[in-house]
C-alpha cells in the first residue's frame, strides 16, 4: 500500500539523515581538535587550560544528557535532533567571534613588527653598543590595554561555543539510536550502526583535513600583508585560520538538521508494515532473554503526564544499575576513553614536538592515516558479527581480543623517537653536548655575554653550525642582511627560524605512523561489537535512559577529566615558555621531547 512505501521511504530518509549528522557532527568535533594547538597559540594559553576549553563541550553535554534522553525518549525525537542540530551550530559560529573583536596577532620577535622590507639593516638585539631602550620587544604597555592587546580573556566565548556544541549534540546519540533499534529488524541493527559510524568517521577526516589547510593560512589572513610576516607555518609561534573553519563546520551543522524536521514522531517496525503494527517493540531473541532478569510486560501505549514520567526516574535508574553487564560495560568505556581522549587531543602537538612534523601534517596525518583506519576497523567489526551471526557471548570476544591487540601495539610505540631538537642551553649546552638540566643561568654563554640578552623571549634563529638558539641575541648576533644574522667574532651566520632534527627521523616516524594506523584498526574492530554487547544487555523499556546513562557517564568521568589532566602533566615538560607582550607567560614554544613521550 501507499502508506506502507512511505513509511519505508521515512525510514530511509531517518537513516540517510542520522548518517549525515553523525558526518557533521564528527566534522565540527574533530575540527576542534585539530585547531587546539592554534587556539592555544592565539590566545596564548597553557595546555591544560586548553584541556579546560577541550572539555567543555562535554561539560554542556552533562547538563543535559539525562532529561533529553527519557524525556526525549516520549516526545518528538526526530524534532528534538532537528533543533540539537540548529543550537550546535549556533556554538560553532559563537567559537569563531573571538576572533573579529581581537587586534592583529602580534608573534614574539627581535625585529621590530614595523621594520620596512626594504630596510635589511635593522638594530638587532645583541644591545653591547646600545640601550635597552632600543629593543622593540621591551616596548610598555598600561595594563588595561595591555589586556585588550592580548584579548587573554576572549578564550571564554570559544569555551561557551563549544559548551553550546555539547549541547545541542545531545539528543543524536541517545534518541537517533534508541529510534533506529525500534523501527528497524533486529539482525539489521549492526548494520545500520556499522554504516551510520562509518560515515561519521568520513567526518573526522574532512574535519582534520580542513584544519591541516586552515593552519598553514596566516590567522589575519586578508588584513595584513603577507610579506611582513617573518615566520612561516613550521614556527611554533605560527597561528593559522583558526576562525574559519568554524565558520564553515556550523554551516554543515546548520544543513544536516532540515529533514528531521519533517520525519514522523513513530514508524512500523521494519517486516511488520504489512500488518500495520504500530507496536515498536524488538523481538526480544532467547539469548537476550538470558541477559535480561524482569520480563517486559506488553503495556498499551496510553498518554502519560510529566509528573508520572517523573516519578518513575529513580526507579527505572535502580533497574538500570542492577545490570551488572550494563555496569562492567560503562567501566570498560570509561578506561578506555579516557585514554582515547587524551591521546588525540594532543596527538598532532606529540608528533610536532617528539618527531619533529610541523602541526599542519600532523593533523593532516591523523586525517588521512589513522580515520581510515578507524573506518575501516568499525565496518570489519560489524561485518564479522553480520558474517558469523555472532550473538552477545560472541561479540564480547571480539571486542577483548581487539582491546588486547591494540594495547599491544601502543606498548611497542614507547619506544620509537627522535633524536630532541638541539636547542643551545635547553637540550644541548652552547659547546653542543647534552644538557641534563635547564635554569635561566645556562641560556647565558661567552658568545652572548657582553649582550644585554632577555632569556624570556623566543625567536630561534638556526646556525651554521646546525644548533637553534632561543634568539639572535642569545646566538650572539649583531648586524643583518636579508634574513640573515651575523656574530662578527666568531665569524658565523644563522637564519630566522629553528634547525631541522639533524638524524634522518623520517625512517623513525613511519614506523611510528605505521603502528599507530595499525593500532587504530585493531582497536577499532571492537567498536561495534562492544556496543551491540551494551545494546543486547538492556530491558526494552530503559533502552533510551541506558544509552543516555552511558554517554552522561563517559562524557563526565571519561571524556572532561583527560585533556586538563593530559594538558597539566604536558605542560610540566615544557623547556621553553612564550612570553606576551605584557610579561606574562604564554603558550609553550619548546618541550622535554623524552619527557613528553
Amino acid at each position: 500500500s501507499s502508506s506502507c512505501y512511505l513509511c519505508v521511504l521515512c525510514f530511509q530518509l531517518f537513516l540517510v539523515s542520522l548518517a549525515f549528522v553523525y558526518f557533521s557532527k564528527a566534522f565540527g568535533g574533530s575540527y576542534m581538535k585539530s585547531s587546539i594547538t592554534q587556539i592555544e597559540r592565539r590566545f596564548d594559553i597553557p595546555s591544560s587550560l586548553i584541556g579546560v576549553i577541550d572539555g567543555s563541550f562535554e561539560m554542556g553535554n552533562l547538563l543535559v544528557i539525562a532529561f533529553v534522553s527519557y524525556f526525549g525518549a516520549k516526545l518528538h525525537r526526530p524534532r528534538l535532533i532537528g533543533i540539537g542540530c540548529v543550537i550546535m551550530a549556533a556554538g560553532s559560529y559563537l567559537t569563531a567571534l573571538p576572533h573579529f573583536f581581537q587586534g592583529l596577532y602580534k608573534y614574539e620577535t627581535s625585529v621590530s613588527h614595523s621594520t620596512s622590507i626594504n630596510n635589511t639593516d635593522s638594530i638587532l638585539p645583541c644591545l653591547s653598543n646600545h640601550s635597552l631602550a632600543e629593543f622593540p620587544f621591551t616596548i610598555s604597555f598600561s595594563p588595561s590595554a595591555c589586556e585588550k592587546a592580548a584579548g587573554s580573556s576572549l578564550w571564554i566565548y570559544v569555551f561557551l561555543g563549544n559548551m553550546l556544541r555539547g549541547i545541542g549534540e545531545t539528543p543524536i546519540m541517545p534518541l537517533g539510536v534508541s529510534y533506529l533499534d525500534d523501527f528497524s529488524r533486529e539482525e539489521n541493527t549492526p548494520f545500520y550502526l556499522a554504516c551510520i559510524h562509518t560515515v561519521g568517521i568520513i567526518g573526522p577526516m574532512f574535519g582534520f583535513m580542513l584544519g591541516s589547510y586552515l593552519a598553514k593560512i596566516y590567522v589575519d589572513i586578508g588584513s595584513v600583508d603577507l610579506d611582513s610576516v617573518t615566520i612561516n607555518h613550521m614556527d611554533s609561534r605560527w597561528v593559522g585560520a583558526w576562525w574559519l573553519g568554524f565558520i564553515v563546520t556550523g554551516t554543515v551543522i546548520l544543513l544536516s538538521s532540515i529533514p528531521f524536521f519533517f520525519l514522523p514522531k513513530s514508524l512500523p517496525k521494519q517486516g511488520q508494515e504489512e500488518s500495520q503494527s504500530k507496536g515498536t517493540e524488538l523481538a526480544i531473541t532467547a539469548e537476550q532473554e538470558n541477559f535480561l532478569q524482569d520480563e517486559i510486560q506488553d503495556q498499551e501505549e496510553k498518554p502519560l503526564t510529566f509528573q508520572e514520567l517523573a516519578k518513575d526516574f529513580i526507579p527505572s535508574l535502580r533497574r538500570l544499575f542492577k545490570n551488572s553487564i550494563y555496569t562492567m560495560m560503562i567501566l570498560t568505556y570509561l578506561v578506555s576513553v579516557n585514554g582515547f581522549i587524551g591521546l588525540i587531543t594532543f596527538k598532532p602537538k606529540f608528533m610536532e614536538q617528539v618527531y619533529g612534523q610541523s602541526a599542519s601534517k600532523a593533523i593532516f596525518l591523523i586525517g588521512i592515516m589513522n580515520l581510515p583506519a578507524v573506518a575501516l576497523g568499525i565496518i570489519t567489526g560489524g561485518f564479522v558479527l553480520k558474517r558469523f551471526k555472532l550473538g552477545v557471548i560472541g561479540a564480547a570476544r571480539v571486542s577483548v581480543t581487539a582491546s588486547v591487540g591494540s594495547l599491544c601495539l601502543f606498548f611497542i610505540q614507547i619506544f620509537i623517537y627522535c633524536d630532541k631538537a638541539e636547542v643551545a642551553g635547553l637540550t644541548v649546552s652552547y659547546q653542543g653536548d647534552s644538557q641534563v638540566s635547564y635554569n635561566q643561568q645556562t641560556m647565558i654563554s661567552q658568545c652572548n655575554m657582553a649582550c644585554s640578552c632577555s632569556v624570556k623571549h623566543w625567536d630561534p634563529v638556526c646556525a651554521q653550525n646546525g644548533i637553534t638558539y632561543a634568539s639572535p641575541c642569545l646566538a650572539g648576533c649583531q648586524t643583518s642582511t636579508g634574513g640573515k644574522m651575523m656574530t662578527p667574532g666568531m665569524n658565523m651566520s644563522a637564519v630566522l627560524g629553528q634547525c631541522p632534527r639533524r638524524s634522518n627521523c623520517d625512517y623513525n616516524f613511519k614506523i611510528y605512523m605505521a603502528l599507530s594506523v595499525l593500532g587504530s584498526f585493531i582497536s577499532a574492530c571492537g567498536g561495534t561489537p562492544g556496543y551491540i554487547v551494551l545494546l543486547r544487555s538492556i530491558q526494552q523499556d530503559l533502552k533510551s535512559l541506558a544509552l543516555g546513562m552511558q554517554t552522561l557517564i563517559v562524557r563526565t568521568l571519561g571524556s572532561i577529566p583527560p585533556p586538563i589532566y593530559f594538558g597539566a602533566l604536558i605542560d610540566r615538560t615544557c623547556l621553553k615558555w612564550g612570553t606576551k607582550h605584557c610579561g606574562g607567560r604564554g603558550a609553550c614554544r619548546l618541550y622535554d621531547a623524552d619527557a613528553f613521550r
